[in-house]
């Protein structure tokens, strides 16, 4: 079973399950690896730190494709080209996952997750077919390519997972690790073949049905071009807090008009450097390691939400320290930029330059400017 996306963050990404129908038993089960739950009195913890703790379990049918009904999210049923004995020993695997001693997982957005369960549960009894035929496929798509085309829809969402995601999102997948959205594991299933009954080969997926058709519009087939506008708010909050900070000792309005832009972008942005760098130096978020947007935002920063309106009150104390966290924020912001041509460096964060070089260097030339004018 595969299910469309959602409206919530956690359904922008698909869903599926196992649904086994035993005849003998009378009974339809679809078996779901996607079980979380807010109330747990460790979630937060264990969300923060990296640890998320999943489950699966199986529910009936019906109930279960009524929930998805009344969200309106598709749902798709492909039949399996399965023998005998490996229905049953699927089967099998599943009532034995679902035991409360072996239900529980460590769930990884990325690689280990609700639909990489139900891809190895099926590799498993199939004994390797599905990884076979779709390890050496090389899609040209990351982790973070299919992120930001999912969330697109969320600007503030889509802005925060871009500035969070480090190097290892930008990983190039092989089909089988695409398989970590629900609807590629969809689509990958129809081209593996598999030995029938009469040990011929053929298509595993033998054929298909849709159970609910949604009115929720399809993801985008790519993550959209938003680099320009990320410019164009960068040097916007540049040229703000440069042309402010000129005016500094002139006007009691643009003192404090810089003091409220300049000191407002170092607050958010020192306080995102600091979650950048304690997301890779003290959690399991291995998607956020080796982030080059510490380039952009870091605790360099921070300070200077207090030293820049300091200055443009006429503090002389905070003069020297403020100009100098600037600037050395100005020069991270150009490293950043100027390193890209190495190979070491290939993440990408365009848009997060694009919004970080701009208003960084505003930010450094307007606490100068200044500092100059109230000294004057």
């Amino acid at each position: 079973m595969t299910m469309g996306v959602g409206e919530e963050v956690w359904e922008r990404f698909g869903h599926n399950a196992i649904l086994v129908e035993d005849r003998a038993r009378g009974t339809a089960k679809a078996y779901n690896y996607g079980l979380f739950d807010f109330r747990d009195h460790d979630f937060l913890l264990r969300f923060i730190q990296g640890r998320m703790r999943y489950w699966m379990q199986g529910f009936d049918l019906e109930p279960t494709l009524q929930v998805y009904v009344r969200t309106n999210r598709s749902v798709w049923l492909q039949e399996l080209n399965l023998t005998p004995p490996e229905r049953a020993a699927l089967r099998d695997f599943l009532e034995w996952n679902e035991r409360p001693e072996n239900r529980y997982y460590r769930y990884d957005y990325y690689r280990d997750n609700c639909s990489t369960r139900v891809r190895d549960a099926l590799d498993r009894v199939l004994g390797g077919r599905i990884r076979a035929a779709t390890d050496t496929i090389a899609t040209g798509h990351s982790y973070r390519f299919h992120t930001s085309r999912l969330i697109a829809s969320d600007v503030l969402l889509y802005t925060g997972l871009l500035l969070a995601l480090g190097q290892p999102a930008d990983h190039r997948l092989t089909a089988w690790e695409e398989m970590f959205l629900p609807l590629e594991l969809h689509d990958r299933l129809r081209q593996v073949t598999v030995l029938d009954d009469s040990g011929r080969v053929a298509p595993l997926v033998k054929r298909e049905r849709t159970l609910f058709s949604a009115t929720e519009p399809a993801p985008l087939p790519a993550p959209p071009v938003r680099v320009p506008g990320y410019l164009v708010i960068g040097v916007g909050l540049g040229v703000g807090m440069w042309g402010l900070g000129r005016r500094v000792g002139g006007s009691s309005g643009a003192g404090r008009g810089f003091g409220w832009l300049a000191g407002g972008w170092a607050v958010v942005v020192g306080v995102a450097g600091g979650l950048l760098a304690f997301l890779w130096a003290f959690t399991d978020h291995a998607v956020a390691y080796r982030n080059e947007n510490l380039f952009q935002a870091n605790l360099l920063l921070l300070p200077l939400g207090l030293l820049a309106p300091a200055v443009a009150r006429g503090a002389a104390w905070a003069r020297r320290p403020a100009v100098t966290l600037a600037m050395l924020a100005a020069a991270s912001a150009v490293a950043g930029l100027a390193l890209k041509v190495l190979p070491a460096f290939y993440q990408h964060n365009a848009e997060i330059l694009a919004l970080g070089v701009p208003a960084n260097l505003g930010l450094a030339l307007g606490v100068a400017a200044a500092a100059r004018n109230v000294t004057g």
